[in-house]
């Protein structure tokens, strides 16, 4: 049986835990700071002042046919909570489930840490990332830390189960 074309793409992605100083991390994080320039406008300098990467110790790289594809990570938050950072995927390369199985990833790396809850801050002029958070179980808290008051800032939280 010839497996089709969704089941391929699948078979050639790989998804490897790295840190931030993995180049390809820092390639994609330049991207997501590209496009966030714009999404966020005015506000992009608050924002990337809160998105510093240079001691993120847990990062995943997502690969597909060998190339980067997208990136995420996560940061102890307080507690048992971890704080999910980064997360991007290449224009060309969206819909395809990359996002979502970079999130899971991360979210297992979480659990094998110790954590039982992942929150996370995007803007509100990234609505595609608000549907993939929604979709993967995670829902819409008050704004935290630096984040409230923020009005183009959107929060969420996930309990995580083993």
């Amino acid at each position: 049986m010839i497996p089709n074309y969704q089941e391929k793409l699948q078979a050639t992605r790989i998804l490897t835990r790295t840190d931030s100083a993995n180049k390809d991390f820092k390639v994609l994080v330049a991207a997501l700071d590209e496009e966030l320039k714009i999404r966020d406008g005015d506000d992009h300098l608050f924002y990337a002042a809160l998105n510093k990467t240079a001691i993120l110790k847990h990062a995943v790289v997502a690969y597909e046919n060998g190339l980067p594809a997208g990136c995420g990570a996560v940061r102890v938050h307080s507690g048992s909570s971890m704080e999910v950072k980064r997360m991007y995927v290449l224009p060309e390369k969206r819909g395809k489930g990359i996002a979502s199985a970079i999130l899971r990833q991360l979210e297992n790396w979480c659990l094998e840490l110790g954590a039982d809850r992942c929150i996370l801050e995007t803007g509100r002029n990234q609505p595609e990332a608000i549907a993939m958070y929604k979709k993967s179980g995670y829902r819409i808290i008050p704004n935290y830390g630096k984040y409230a008051g923020a009005e183009n800032s959107v929060c969420f939280e996930k309990i995580l189960i083993s």
